[in-house]
């Protein structure tokens, strides 16, 4: 059984945190609903995301089941509120230090900064924030690479790299038989209609990764 916590706070952007809970769900499915998902914040209220979408956490950060992973999404709270808060922080520090898994999605590597937990690693973020990242020190920003495994700690681009990283791990967790069926039930298979006018500002191509 693998137990999934999302970390949700006010301003997180929306898919973010969706993107790979319907990852982490549709593997529960195919699983036999043998494994569990929860949404986490800091108190037990509605949580306004990033595009207006309301949400109710499941757990606070005082009363959750042990998460076997960890996930930290980005969004307007995460890289712009400064300092960020150190309930959620240190619960991110504490957390992680005893979870198997933690992953970050787009700017949800600050927040991971700010706790330490990516600290000395490689990691991923929003192309638009990765010298910003970078500017923190005590991190390697890659840049070409949709996600980034560094030890335990899985973080991704922006956005709808999640659901990669998110499939990357459950293949990690599950096995890659079992990653590929997930992703053949969510029918994910990007197909663009259009493409960046500069297609160098956001590099990588979805299924690809680094390691």
């Amino acid at each position: 059984m693998t137990t999934y916590g999302l970390l949700i706070f006010d301003q997180v952007e929306e898919l973010d945190f969706a993107g790979p809970w319907e990852v982490f769900t549709a593997s529960s499915r195919l699983r036999g609903d043998v494994d569990t998902a929860v949404l986490v914040a800091e108190t037990p209220d509605v949580v306004r995301c990033a595009k207006g979408l309301r949400v109710l956490p499941d757990h606070t950060v005082h009363d959750h089941p042990a998460l076997d992973v960890l996930l930290v999404p980005g969004g307007y709270g995460a890289r712009v509120i400064q300092p960020h808060n150190p309930v959620v922080t240190e619960w991110i520090a504490g957390t992680a230090a005893t979870a198997a898994w933690t992953t970050g999605v787009c700017t949800g590597a600050f927040l991971l900064h700010a706790a330490g937990v990516a600290r000395g690693r490689r990691v991923a973020t929003h192309w638009k924030y990765e010298d910003d990242l970078e500017r923190l020190g005590e991190v390697t920003v890659v840049r070409d690479a949709r996600y980034v495994v560094s030890g335990n700690l899985v973080t991704s681009q922006g956005v709808s790299a999640g659901i990669d990283s998110a499939l990357w791990l459950v293949g990690a967790l599950h096995g890659r038989d079992h990653a590929r069926a997930v992703r053949r039930v969510i029918q994910y298979d990007p197909a663009p209609p259009y493409l960046a006018d500069e297609p160098l500002t956001v590099p990588g191509t979805a299924g690809s990764g680094w390691e």
